[in-house]
């Protein structure tokens, strides 16, 4: 069972399938974590005034598939360093780059891309989580 405190997370049930170094705390609201091998999402104890979004990552494939498009779009050396955390906009996209993205994925992963699906990605995890979830459709 994992339970969360205002400041900290404890999830002793799953050392052994949690890397301790993929462990994320963002702020002292959200804290993410990934679990490998089966699917499972572990009970979470919350104490009052906390709330817990549970999301799916995208398969490391997918993100890597993106950071290509990503740099071949915004014409980025191979040895920039670019990953799931990676905004567009840090990375001197302007919103013309950002419709070039989307039409890249779009035809890389053979999907389509609501305009307002299009226009609320920011960062290469953003788009790798998208197309997975329209490609399972």
């Amino acid at each position: 069972m994992a339970s969360i405190t205002r400041a900290s997370v404890s999830m002793p049930s799953l050392s052994t399938s949690v890397n301790q170094s993929q462990r994320r705390i963002s702020g002292m609201n959200s804290v993410s974590f990934p679990v490998s091998g089966r699917s499972m999402i572990p009970s979470l104890r919350l104490q009052r005034g906390l709330q817990v979004c549970c999301a799916c990552q995208a398969k490391q494939e997918t993100v890597d598939k993106v950071v290509a498009i990503v740099k071949k779009q915004l014409a980025l050396p191979a040895d920039a360093a670019v990953n799931g955390e990676s905004k567009f906009a840090a990375l001197g996209a302007d919103s013309l780059d950002t419709v070039e993205i989307v039409m890249g994925l779009e035809e890389e992963f053979d999907i389509t891309v609501e305009e307002e699906s299009a226009q609320s990605i920011t960062t290469v995890q953003e788009a790798a989580d998208m197309i997975e979830k329209l490609v399972e459709k």
